[in-house]
């Protein structure tokens, strides 16, 4: 007797190799049109289906949980961070939910340096200059930005990504300074000549250049507060490719606009889709790099990302414990 396929409802559009290879191993309902599945839509799915795959965009809290199907056994989020999943929800439930972690590294990191780079240099200001027909020629004195070399980098989160970034701005002469919940080990800080601050606000202090790189979770909300954004130099710039809840976005906004800090590059953002006005404003004064959440969008990345799904749910299908399991403990 042929066992029944797992029914898998994926949330939004996948590249179509991973769409392809769930078809042939799973009774597989895709979204053609990449449309945003509304809560209603997504309470459906969690009726029907054995297997949810959301996006970082989809909100699985517990009201929807509590309406999941008894069938509904697996939450393989097609993302690193599971900050839109109520994990501790899922597992009262017994639901399992898992993430894919690691894939994104160098991609996420790529996009921070180009960050750092697009800010002390004013690239995408100079890029829009020449679209625009608005250039009347070189100048010694026009459009100069900051030199990287020699400056310091703080670094929010020594994670993978952290880690990954560390190692591109040492090769671009930074000093290479890091908070992170535990210390990294001995032979990571010696390889990348990197200094360890216990204390947040005494780092933000004495920064050139500051990166939030850590995960969104209850204990990293508005981790950077107006009162510790007011730790850093006027001639500081801060990037965040990592989640917008981390920093306090009116505030770090304030003091963008006060000329209290020298400009700011952000992937993301604390209410996306929806952006600021006041920040668009700033960046069309040459203020802020503003990206539409693109740090870890690369085609290499959303197929490795699609693969870790697909193992995670055939492993679970198995009946044995998927490799990317997220329990409430690691967040």
């Amino acid at each position: 007797m042929t066992k029944k396929r797992p029914l898998v409802v994926v949330t939004r559009k996948l590249p179509d190799l991973i769409e392809t290879r769930m078809r042939e191993l799973f009774d597989t309902r895709l979204n053609d049109d990449d449309r945003p599945m509304s809560q209603s839509d997504l309470a459906e799915a969690m009726r029907v289906a054995d297997v949810l795959v959301p996006t970082v965009t989809d909100r699985i809290d517990s009201g929807l949980i509590a309406q999941a199907g008894e069938q509904m056994k697996l939450i393989a989020n097609f993302g690193n961070g599971v900050d839109n999943v109520d994990v501790t929800s899922a597992l009262r439930r017994g639901i399992t939910v898992t993430n894919t972690p690691g894939v994104l590294t160098e991609d996420t990191a790529d996009m921070t340096m180009a960050l750092i780079m697009a800010v002390a240099r004013r690239i995408t200001e100079g890029a829009r200059v020449v679209t625009d027909g608005d250039w009347a020629g070189w100048s010694p004195t026009w459009m100069l930005g900051r030199r990287i070399t020699g400056k310091r980098l703080g670094i929010v989160g020594m994670g993978r990504i952290g880690t990954a970034l560390a190692r591109r701005a040492k090769a671009f002469g930074l000093s290479i300074h890091y908070h992170n919940r535990r210390r990294v080990d001995p032979a990571t800080e010696e390889q990348l000549e990197a200094t360890y601050w216990d204390s947040l606000d005494q780092m933000l202090a004495r920064m050139d250049i500051v990166s939030v790189n850590c995960p969104h979770t209850p204990a990293t909300y508005h981790l950077l507060s107006a009162r510790r954004l007011k730790y850093l130099r006027p001639t500081a710039i801060i990037v965040n490719t990592a989640r917008g809840e981390i920093i306090d976005e009116n505030a770090l906004t304030r003091m963008l606009e006060a000329g209290e800090i020298a400009g700011a590059g952000l992937d993301v953002f604390e209410h996306e889709p929806a952006v600021s006005p006041k920040l668009l404003k700033l960046a069309k004064a040459g203020r802020v790099t503003l990206l539409p959440h693109m740090g870890s969008a690369t085609v290499e990345g959303r197929i490795d990302m699609g693969e870790k799904v697909i193992v995670n749910i055939k492993t679970f299908m198995d009946g044995h414990r998927p490799p990317d399991r997220v329990l409430p403990s690691m967040l």
